[in-house]
């Protein structure tokens, strides 16, 4: 028999393929092979991204499996893509691994999988093969789904589809995000018809999850001691970071524009407000203006990530003769080297979606955040970064729903001239250095777990 080989798996999306992909790069340290799954339709990006770059190594084999949808329908229905997943890569799945079992001398010895494709530890089950579940958000977010069954019993949402039976706060300790039976996860992804799928697919996974021998988190027990607590099943091996190595992500579906870097090193010292929204929101033309707008009011150095489709329908949403305004102090780039960027010391801080990615990154490099949460679990990551670690402020919404420039140049302004947020942005930094450094509680549980892999 070879070298252990691991199979990884994470559910298709940005925010998931990327914590996954440098999961695997820390595993191949060790020794490990690893056969990394993607969907078809994001095994093509991948690749595309990383073009000439080879940031894997020869132990990463990238391959894929169907997703269950055309190459054409819509990837962000998340209810539809859930779906399709559930119907067609189960059974595609099982076949990859009796194909690599019956032509490689390296038989897959572990299954480590997203929790949100929790099926997958079913499938290794009956396959007798070792399993793990992966987490690559909040412990927090992960034990207020534990907590399913107690909101059904209070009262507070309906079992069937998790709505909301009555408007109640919820905070499961002390010192973890507030959250209100209206704005659970669930609720904060798409139409009705998608937040009752999405629902119903959290509930089995709570149930698949029996099968997993290991459930692992990529956060750290100082960024979250009370989720932790509360959820003592749930094991910190994170932030994993490329930043952490000295060494550059991958697992990207856009190639990363490297020219915003010789930008950041030509401006001054904590000068600089990095505006990014992560691969899933969008924004309709009016509020993407007010944005520019607010930008440009701010009047200090700016790098906005402008994904291709950030903006609902118009190609070119950006207010008449802004990028002329703004020529000599913004820069707007399709993708950015976020980690490198976040590292940067003229970055002052982050307008961020407050995805858990992005926020670990921020955190981890001692920025102060802006937040703007888009859906799923980014109000709650907002509650953690301006409620409980205090080291950001949230924009105020007017009448119509929108961030508008006036309250953008306010909070950059209020952010930017106290510098108790970044004193508490550094110290928090320093907290979680501590936790992935030799000797840290999430090094200790990454080392137990790769003793694990081997025995």
């Amino acid at each position: 028999m070879g070298n252990p080989h691991i199979l990884i798996m994470p559910y298709p999306a940005q925010g998931h393929v990327l914590p996954l992909m440098e999961f695997s790069q820390r595993l191949i340290k060790h020794g490990f092979i690893v056969t990394f799954v993607n969907t078809e339709y994001n095994h093509k990006r991948v690749v595309n991204a990383l073009a000439e770059k080879n940031y894997l190594g020869d132990q990463i084999h990238l391959v894929s499996i169907p997703d269950g949808l055309d190459p054409w329908e819509d990837r962000t229905d998340l209810g539809k893509l859930s779906e399709a997943i559930f119907r067609v890569m189960p059974g595609k799945l099982e076949e990859l691994i009796e194909d690599i079992n019956s032509s490689e001398d390296d038989h897959i010895t572990c299954v480590i999988t997203d929790y949100s494709m929790g099926w997958a530890l079913e499938v290794a089950e009956k396959m007798k093969i070792p399993r793990a579940a992966f987490w690559p958000a909040s412990g927090a977010t992960l034990a207020s789904f534990f907590d399913i069954p107690r909101l059904i019993d209070s009262g507070l949402i309906n079992s069937s589809d998790g709505t909301a039976i009555k408007n109640q706060m919820i905070r499961l300790a002390p010192d973890m995000p507030t959250m209100s039976s209206t704005t659970l996860v669930w609720s904060c992804v798409g139409d009705l018809t998608t937040q009752k799928i999405i629902f119903e697919v959290i509930v089995k996974n709570n149930h698949y999850l029996k099968a997993a021998d290991w459930l692992i988190c990529n956060s750290s027990v100082d960024l979250e001691p009370a989720a932790f607590s509360v959820a003592p099943e749930i094991i910190p091996i994170g932030p994993l970071l490329a930043s952490n190595r000295g060494q550059n992500s991958a697992g990207h579906f856009w190639q990363e524009d490297t020219t915003c870097l010789e930008w950041l090193d030509q401006q001054p010292p904590r000068s600089v407000v990095y505006v990014a929204f992560g691969s899933f929101t969008v924004f309709d033309e009016t509020q993407f203006q007010e944005l520019a707008l607010g930008l440009e009011l701010s009047n200090r150095p700016f790098l906005w990530v402008v994904r291709p489709d950030i903006t609902q329908g118009a190609s070119d949403a950006c207010p008449a003769g802004f990028l002329e305004r703004v020529a000599g102090r913004g820069k707007l780039v399709g993708w950015a080297p976020q980690q490198k960027v976040l590292g940067h010391p003229s970055v002052a801080c982050f307008l961020s979606h407050c995805g858990w990615n992005s926020t670990i990154e921020g955190v981890s490099n001692g920025v102060p955040f802006l937040c703007w949460p888009y859906f799923a679990d980014q109000p709650s990551n907002e509650s953690y970064i301006c409620d409980v670690w205090k080291i950001g402020l949230k924009f105020n919404r007017d009448e119509r729903g929108i961030v508008r420039h006036g309250e953008i140049k306010k909070k950059v302004d209020k952010l930017l001239g106290d510098e108790n947020f970044k004193a508490r942005a550094l110290d928090l930094q320093q907290l979680v250095s501590n936790n992935v450094k030799e000797g840290g509680c999430s090094d200790k549980n990454l080392n137990n777990f790769v003793e694990w892999l081997k025995a």
